[in-house]
């Protein structure tokens, strides 16, 4: 009999990936926006040395996760300070760069953090196209075989204050993007084949956000679209709705009008972590400050259910970038000081809390039974999953991650600040 984490794995990619192939991660999080993978055969350990099948020195400076589909790895990447974005095709077996375009160049570049880029949004890969987008900077569709800009938009202006993060994400015909900077909140979707505007809807929220500070207005999301109300067979019944994470209010939205159709309010801001779920319940971070994880159901879900719906709520300091892993009914999240937690997804009850580094930005990957956190310094731990805390091995690589691994056939496609690695 298989072991219960396999079977949930392979449940999760029927329900939410059933069209991606195998050897895929086309968009930020992989193909179930989860950082879910069937994978097995990955490496347990490595070093600069060791199950090292390839290194790619990337130019510039990038915190973009790398997406790979059909044999090659795509990232993206600032040059100049940001006066130059580029994107990249790698072959996913040689590590050779195949092409490397010149997608926008900015005569001012806006005010980025220190911790942040110019190149932190994560690509989408679908079929023939790549997808990239700078955040105010610009959003470009790239024909895969050379690099060649098949549309560009630079519409979409917003001062995100500390530069861009959230990552676009496709569904159907249409690009989703959220806008949430200090001076405009709006979502909106982008036609995939043009690039024009399809639909573009300011944040409900509007009044509650005039209320707070100009910096507490700002948010970082990537749209997680979720289907509610059952699967069967792996064909949905339900609804497809796209979480979205705002400062004040977190949004369930339809993807092809932008209309709201649940909220949930709270206090906070400046959140970069992706929401997760398994269609029943959502668990998502309120925000930087604040930093608290809550669990919503989702059933039965209209207008505001931040009284009605939200099932717990816990309190864990400093988590702002690294997003969940859901397995088995747990929670598993680092927080940006290297606290690993776990919570039963039921209650919000905790199973463990436990030390592993000191400094995380990338979000984890669950593959082969077991969970991949990469830190910002150098150092890779890989955890069995379980209700127990436990370590199965440590690794160190020359830099840090700021960018969340792929995972493709047995290996880890793992983009640190200076390089690409095939880890196998």
């Amino acid at each position: 009999m298989k072991p219960l984490h396999t079977l949930v794995i392979g449940a999760l990619l029927t329900v939410f990936s059933h069209s991606y192939a195998a050897d895929s991660w086309p968009q930020m999080r992989g193909p179930t926006a989860l950082g879910v993978s069937a994978a097995k055969g990955l490496p347990l350990t490595w070093s600069e040395t060791e199950h090292v099948a390839w290194k790619t020195a990337i130019a510039g400076e990038g915190w973009s996760s790398p997406v790979v589909g059909d044999g090659a790895v795509y990232v993206t990447s600032a040059l100049d300070d940001g006066r130059s974005l580029h994107a990249y095709r790698i072959d996913l077996a040689s590590g050779k760069i195949v092409w490397d375009v010149t997608v926008f160049t900015n005569e001012v570049v806006p005010v980025k953090h220190a911790r942040n880029s110019h190149a932190s949004p994560t690509p989408v890969l679908a079929g023939d196209r790549l997808y990239v987008h700078f955040g105010t900077m610009g959003t470009a569709c790239l024909a895969v075989k050379d690099g060649k800009t098949l549309w560009a938009n630079r519409e979409l202006k917003v001062d995100h204050a500390v530069g861009a993060g959230g990552s676009p994400v496709l569904y159907r015909d249409k690009l989703l993007l959220s806008c949430d900077g200090v001076d405009a909140q709006y979502g909106v979707a982008l036609d995939a084949k043009t690039g024009k505007i399809a639909w573009k809807k300011d944040r409900s929220a509007i009044e509650r956000l005039a209320k707070v500070k100009d910096e507490s207005r700002k948010c970082f999301s990537t749209p997680l679209v979720v289907t509610v109300g059952g699967v069967s067979g792996g064909v949905s019944g339900g609804v497809d709705q796209a979480i979205v994470n705002g400062a004040e209010r977190l949004y369930a939205q339809d993807p092809l009008t932008g209309e709201d159709l649940w909220h949930v309010d709270f206090t906070g801001y400046s959140n970069a972590t992706m929401a997760v779920s398994d269609g029943k319940m959502l668990v998502f971070n309120t925000a930087f400050n604040t930093s608290s994880l809550w669990g919503v159901r989702l059933d039965g879900a209209k207008g505001d259910v931040t009284a009605s719906h939200v099932v717990w709520k816990v309190k864990f300091p400093s988590l702002s970038q690294s997003s969940p892993i859901l397995l088995d009914g747990r929670v598993y999240v680092v927080n940006d000081s290297g606290i690993l937690l776990c919570l039963d997804l039921a209650t919000g009850k905790e199973i463990y809390k436990e030390r592993l580094g000191a400094d995380f930005a990338a979000s984890p990957v669950l593959a082969d039974g077991r969970m991949y956190f990469f830190d910002a310094r150098g150092k890779a731990t890989v955890v069995e999953p379980g209700a127990t805390f436990k370590i199965l091995a440590t690794n160190t690589l020359a830099d840090g991650c700021m960018a969340s691994p792929a995972v493709v056939g047995k290996a880890l496609i793992v983009r640190t600040k200076t390089s690409l690695y095939r880890i196998e």
